[in-house]
C-alpha cells in the first residue's frame, strides 16, 4: 500500500514548493510532478501516475483543480482511481474517495457529478448564443468547405463520368474517401 503524490503546476516557472509541503513528505513515498496546464489532455506524468499506482494505493493530491481541469475531467480521473481501487485524497478541500460503499462519498459524488452537469449546459448554452450572434451579424460558424463549388462538381464529374479511381480522387483533392462519396451523393 503505497502512498503517492500528484502535484501539477501550469508552467514550467511556476514553483511546486507550495504543494509539496502540503503533502505529508514522511507518507508519500513516490511524487509525479507535472509543468503543464490542465487544459491539455496530454500530461505525461499524470498517465504515468496511473499506470503506477496499484490497488490499495492511495493518492495525495493538494486540491482538485490540480488534478483536474474540469469537473467532467474530474469525474472520469475519480472513476479510474477508484476503478483500480486507489483512494484519491485531496488535502486543501479535506475530501478522500475511496470507492467504499459510503453514503457521504456517494452524495459527495454525486453533487459534483450535478455541478458537472451543469457546468456542462451552461458551457453549450452560451456557444450556442454566441454562434446565433454570430450568424446575426453574418459571420460564418463552424469549419471552412473542403472544396469550392466548382471542384465539387469537377470532382463528382470525374468520379462518376469519368470513372476514375475514388481514392486517388480523395488523395489529389486532400479529402477523405467519405467526403468524397457524400459529395458524389450531393448530385443526386
Amino acid at each position: 500500500m503505497a502512498h503517492v503524490g500528484y502535484i501539477r503546476v501550469s508552467s514550467i516557472d511556476q514553483n511546486t514548493d507550495r504543494q509539496l509541503a502540503d503533502l505529508d513528505c514522511n507518507l508519500v513515498t513516490e511524487v509525479f510532478e507535472e509543468k503543464a496546464s490542465a487544459a491539455t489532455s496530454k500530461r505525461p506524468k499524470l498517465e504515468e501516475c496511473m499506470r503506477f499506482v496499484r490497488k490499495g494505493d492511495t493518492l495525495h493530491v493538494h486540491s482538485i483543480d490540480r488534478l483536474a481541469r474540469n469537473l467532467d475531467d474530474l469525474l472520469t480521473l475519480l472513476k479510474k482511481f477508484i476503478g483500480k481501487g486507489v483512494a484519491v485524497q485531496f488535502h486543501k478541500e479535506g475530501l478522500t474517495f475511496t470507492g467504499e460503499d459510503n453514503p457521504f462519498q456517494t452524495l459527495q459524488l454525486q453533487i459534483i457529478g450535478a455541478v458537472a452537469q451543469f457546468e456542462r449546459s451552461i458551457i453549450k448554452e452560451r456557444q450556442r448564443e454566441g454562434i446565433a450572434k454570430a450568424q446575426a451579424k453574418g459571420k460564418h460558424c463552424g469549419r471552412r468547405a473542403k472544396l469550392t463549388p466548382e471542384q465539387a462538381e469537377e470532382l463528382r464529374h470525374r468520379a462518376t463520368v469519368m470513372g476514375e479511381e475514388k481514392k486517388a480522387l480523395a488523395a489529389e483533392y486532400g479529402i477523405s474517401r467519405q467526403t468524397l462519396y457524400r459529395v458524389i451523393a450531393e448530385s443526386n
